[in-house]
């Protein structure tokens, strides 16, 4: 799981765009606290084609 600054270092999408996705629920992510964590399989696989929107809020 990465938070939403790693996840932007390694893939070159911008935090805010990361973000909105989170807010619009198009990829899968968990909210611990004020951090967004995702799973860079799952963003890999939302920009395949393959949308599975689970998200946990903890």
């Amino acid at each position: 799981m990465l938070t939403l600054r790693q996840c932007s270092k390694e893939t070159g999408l911008s935090y805010e765009y990361l973000r909105q996705l989170c807010l619009q629920n198009k990829i899968v992510y968990v909210k611990a606290g004020s951090k967004y964590l995702i799973n860079a399989e799952k963003l890999a696989d939302y920009f395949n084609g393959k949308e599975d929107n689970q998200c946990l809020k903890m």
